[in-house]
């Protein structure tokens, strides 16, 4: 492997990075070749998992959350993600801004519209009439539920995770360094090398994921616009136009043009929202922006504990619902886990717990409200509450990705409002490629900085070539595919996130006692291996410490 490294000129971790490719590599032919039978055995999987551990996803992430509560609370919230006398690299208003565009992207494009109107065309409670203004209010509580604290708090559990073991313990930009606690140095092992390939595996597949939906997406704006077909080779014809973008973008350099181009999209994203607020009753949404956080603050206690279990005795839906709502949303997010807590822990060194908890968890969740109280209650007003429906239900119905353009029928210059749609769902797909190909690239390497351009080329690539073969595997079936793929894949990373909970209050304990965790030369010193310099074998492979104070690792460790 490392003869194979240097010819192709990579800076990395061999081992994580070519296991890593070869799977990837190796799922796809089979996925490809071997459609109906890969097809069959993640239907068969995701519904064991729903069936079986579906309470498992939806318990967890309310321990998560009230984990990530306590800690900030505790008094171990005081502690910084650094070095003691670390400050933040960002103002709070730069730091605000950054969490706010990582709250909004190709998901809240896609579900801002179309969850609220499923949940008040379809009631998941029995007792509930659809397009009631109970049917709606419950719409929006669980739309709330599904897209802001609970997903936040799967974000920020990582990201919390990646801060404090990285920047106090001076560990690589990988998963595994978050296990240091109860791995010790066995991070450098095979055990941590298979803990940072899984993660590395299930990265890719979540936004594979991501990007099949933005496809559908787009897909449907483009048949609005110009009768382009809803059709699988037009997905992946997609796909592969908006993979050369990401792709040359990561091969000229352009980082800043990148980001000047993210930002610009955010705001055409809030210009959208600022146009529906004043095009729709204004007075309504505002009314409706407190008296939906009431609601919501109301219902995210039983709601968080609800897994259905009297379903067989009130319905014939049994796991049905959740499944393809909670399970698949927990499921699909925590994939973005390792990538998202790289993010989060990059732009928020210097920080304490307690800052980082309280403004990664409430930021975007705020935001998260604003977007669905907008679209959600403008597209419910617009059905009709209280009647029987309208052409927005009926479009849900026919096809998800055709929600938001639907909506936009009922406002003024709609083709040109669909058209930007389309622009932002597609520059949203390029720039996430992109910035996931860097992360990923610094999760095999475990460097902070960027990778040669032809390893984050080969993600780029990788990350198209995987969402073209979801959406070939899936077939006519689509979101449902999308959903049986990604319910599989996390459940592993969903286990790996549980268990950083363990990491980090052994991590926080042994606060006052730290031990330096020794690095990847010293580990194979230690195991009979060559070393590059001599001054690397003089080194300790821990430090004693004073049960009354704490002495900071070194500044000078270096992966």
């Amino acid at each position: 492997m490392d003869t194979l490294a240097r010819k192709l000129g990579l800076r990395t971790d061999n081992h994580i990075f070519f296991v890593s490719a070869g799977l990837t590599i190796t799922l796809l032919v089979l996925f490809l070749v071997f459609q109906d039978w890969v097809g069959n055995a993640f239907g068969v999987g995701r519904e064991w998992i729903v069936t079986n551990l579906g309470w498992f996803f939806i318990i967890g992430v309310t321990v998560w959350l009230v984990f990530l509560i306590w800690v900030a609370v505790s008094k171990y919230g005081h502690l910084r993600l650094g070095e003691d006398d670390d400050r933040p690299e960002y103002s709070n208003l730069s730091w605000f801004a950054m969490l706010f565009a990582g709250g909004i992207g190709t998901v809240l494009m896609f579900w801002g519209v179309a969850e609220p109107i499923s949940h008040f065309s379809a009631p998941p409670f029995d007792d509930v009439e659809p397009y009631s203004v109970e049917a709606s209010q419950d719409a929006m509580s669980i739309s709330l539920y599904h897209l802001s604290l609970h997903t936040w708090a799967i974000f920020t559990l990582p990201g919390l995770a990646f801060g404090f073991f990285i920047y106090r313990y001076k560990l690589p930009m990988r998963v595994s360094s978050v296990f240091y606690p109860i791995l010790k140095e066995r991070i450098w092992g095979p055990i941590g090398k298979t803990i940072d390939v899984f993660a590395v595996l299930g990265t890719i597949f979540g936004l594979a994921v991501s990007l099949g939906l933005g496809t559908s997406q787009i897909n449907a704006g483009l048949s609005e616009l110009v009768g382009l077909p809803d059709a699988v080779w037009a997905k992946v014809l997609i796909i592969g136009v908006l993979t050369v973008v990401a792709t040359i973008s990561i091969a000229v350099g352009l980082d800043k043009g990148v980001r000047r181009l993210s930002n610009l999209n955010i705001l055409v994203a809030v210009g959208l929202m600022i146009f529906v607020l004043i095009a729709s009753d204004t007075v309504f949404l505002l009314r409706q922006v407190f008296e939906s956080f009431g609601n919501y603050a109301q219902d995210i206690v039983p709601l968080s504990f609800w897994n259905d279990a009297m379903a067989e005795f009130t319905s014939d839906g049994g796991w049905g619902w959740q499944g393809g709502w909670t399970v698949f949303y927990w499921a699909w997010t925590v994939t973005w886990a390792p990538f998202m807590g790289v993010f989060l822990a990059r732009i928020s060194r210097g920080r304490t717990i307690r800052q980082f908890v309280a403004g990664v968890l409430v930021a975007p969740s705020l935001f998260t409200l604003v977007w669905f109280v907008v679209f959600g209650w403008s597209a419910m007003r617009i059905d009709g509450i209280g009647g029987s429906g309208g052409s927005i239900s009926e479009a849900v119905s026919e096809s998800v990705p055709l929600a938001m353009f639907t909506f936009f029928e009922n406002f003024p210059a709609a083709t040109l409002v669909q058209g930007i749609a389309v622009v932002v769902v597609a520059l949203f797909f390029a720039t996430s490629s992109d910035s996931a190909s860097l992360v990923i690239d610094m999760l095999c390497s475990g460097d902070g900085e960027a990778g040669p351009v032809r390893q984050r080329v080969f993600w780029g690539v990788t990350e198209g070539a995987v969402a073209a073969t979801l959406i070939v595997l899936g077939g006519e079936a689509g979101l449902q595919a999308l959903q049986q793929v990604i319910t599989v894949i996390g459940l592993p990373i969903f286990i790996l996130v549980s268990l950083m909970i363990i990491a980090l209050v052994m991590g926080l304990r042994a606060e006052r006692v730290k031990v330096q965790p020794l690095t990847r030369e010293e580990f194979r010193e230690h195991n009979g291996e060559s070393t590059a310099t001599e001054s690397e074998k003089v080194r300790s492979s821990s430090l004693a410490r004073n049960s009354d104070t704490r002495v900071e690792s070194p500044d000078d460790r270096t992966e």
